[in-house]
């Protein structure tokens, strides 16, 4: 077996060639057979006819954009999707994130930095297909049930007031997470490790981005909870450590 097949396919969306090619290299040297496209539509297209493992998604594409590209890859994919973007404000990284992305890096970036990102998705969703969760550390007993929110871990599927609610992969970790250990605090630097098993090259350093990171998927797991920040029902803050997960 050829080493470019050892992982699967990814697909590049991405309309730079420059850039387009650094990341089908990082990804062919990760051991991805790669696809690229360099629109939106095409990008669409080539993931449904591929299926692809990894999908990366430019945010500026010429056509539609990469916020639109993801909605309608979640249509009928669940491909890992890490969305490339030089935009670093809050308001396109949550918009990202929203639309169903499990990861973003900001250009420029390190190969490096985007192999890591990848691997560690994977590795959670590994983790999470086989024989025992990784949301919860295994000494910790079984969550008795919290009114209001009902969330199943075998099936991956979390109710509020008796509605389902759509989470995407990243924010069902963490809220898993989170109603393990309720009524305790759970530190920021705990929950990345939650997104990046293992360390991934980060060592025992917790960065400011990856805060960042937890802060961002926070602000949408709340949203799609009903949870206000300033009166919260499930997910409080807790200032200068993380968040704790304390039902009213």
């Amino acid at each position: 077996m050829n080493e470019p097949w050892v992982r699967g396919t990814a697909v590049v969306v991405e309309d730079d060639e420059e850039i387009r090619g650094l990341i089908e290299l990082t990804l062919q040297q990760a051991g991805f057979t790669v696809h690229a496209a360099a629109t939106g539509t095409q990008g669409v297209a080539l993931a449904k006819t591929v299926s692809p493992v990894v999908t990366t998604v430019d945010v500026s594409l010429p056509d539609i954009d990469g916020f639109e590209v993801v909605r309608r890859l979640r249509t009928f994919s669940d491909t890992v999707v890490i969305m490339v973007t030089a935009r670093g404000d809050e308001p396109d990284t949550l918009m990202g994130l929203e639309s169903g992305a499990d990861e973003y890096v900001t250009k420029p970036f390190r190969p490096r930095e985007l192999r890591a990102r990848v691997d560690a998705l994977l590795r959670r969703v590994a983790s999470v297909t086989g024989p025992a969760p990784a949301a919860a550390p295994a000494s910790d007993p079984e969550p008795a049930p919290v009114r209001g929110i009902e969330l199943d871990a075998a099936r991956r599927t979390v109710q509020v007031d008796g509605e389902l609610v759509y989470l995407t992969r990243t924010e069902f970790d963490l809220l898993a997470r989170l109603y393990a250990a309720r009524g305790r605090a759970v530190a920021k630097g705990d929950l990345a490790a939650v997104l990046w098993p293992d360390g991934d090259n980060h060592g025992a350093v917790v960065s400011e981005a990856d805060r960042r990171t937890v802060e961002v998927h926070l602000a949408n797991l709340r949203r799609k909870l009903g949870d206000s920040p300033s009166a919260p029902r499930f997910i409080h803050t807790v200032r200068g450590l993380g968040y704790r997960f304390q039902p009213g």
